[in-house]
């Protein structure tokens, strides 16, 4: 399974993958997390010490109970550091950062998912991070179309999904639940709203859909993903999904 999630901070991106990877890992088996470190200063996976502790720290989170495992890779003077850094600094860590997460070695493993990655790049770099910019060095937009190409060289079936959200509820999420060392600002909320869907309807990647998270539950989110998903489904994942269910019948040797 080859994920790249996308939307809007506040858009429900961190949740909606966590649901996804929970549901992968019931029907199919094994670990389908994402790689959900890509807004600056959070650029670290979960600073969890073992798989145990990882499974209780996101159950904590999901129940309201703990804080966003992604926004804890970093101590909050690491955090302080990575803000610091100037934009040149930023651009060749985030750079370097994506480069190796489209590396054959993640590709060679029957699952690998992503958060944001270079769409967030695309979308926060120019206005917030200082760099990537329309026609500089790097410039972000342009690196999508490269990056995906590289993706769909090495996983041809990659699906590519869109978190959509109205800008009333993102408002009202920023407010019930603020973000610490948040990237999105209350004024640009349209802007950024349009721009990933700007970046979405222009990818090269083929296999796409939508959720509209603006008042679904994430129940309803996930039965819609899972609803969608089915025509990408590749035959590799099906045999998963029909050894798991054979597993919990107890029909398998």
């Amino acid at each position: 399974m080859h994920l790249i999630l996308i939307g809007s901070e506040y858009s429900g991106t961190t949740t909606i993958g966590h649901a996804i990877s929970e549901w992968a890992g019931s029907v199919m088996g094994g670990n389908h997390g994402f790689h959900d470190h890509w807004k600056i200063p959070h650029l670290n996976h979960p600073a969890f010490e073992t798989p145990e502790e990882g499974k209780k720290g996101w159950a904590e989170w999901a129940a309201g109970r703990a804080e966003d495992p992604t926004r804890l890779g970093y101590t909050p003077e690491e955090q302080d550091l990575l803000l610091a850094l100037t934009p040149r600094q930023k651009e060749g860590f985030q750079r370097y950062h994506m480069d190796y997460h489209i590396s054959p070695v993640f590709y060679s493993y029957p699952d690998h998912n992503v958060v944001g990655m270079h769409y967030d790049e695309a979308v926060y770099a120019g206005p917030y991070y200082g760099y990537g910019g329309d026609g500089e060095y790097a410039d972000r937009k342009r690196m999508v179309h490269h990056i995906d190409e590289r993706i769909l060289g090495m996983a041809p079936d990659s699906v590519l999904i869109l978190l959509k959200c109205s800008p009333d509820v993102i408002r009202r999420r920023m407010k019930e639940n603020p973000h610490k060392n948040a990237v999105l600002q209350e004024k640009d909320v349209e802007l950024v709203l349009k721009r990933f869907e700007e970046e979405y309807e222009k990818s090269i990647i083929k296999n796409k859909l939508t959720i509209d998270t603006s008042t679904a539950t994430v129940a309803e989110c996930l039965a819609e993903f899972v609803e969608k998903f089915e025509e990408h489904i590749t035959d590799a994942d099906r045999t998963r999904i029909l050894v798991q269910s054979a597993k919990k019948a107890g029909r398998w040797l």
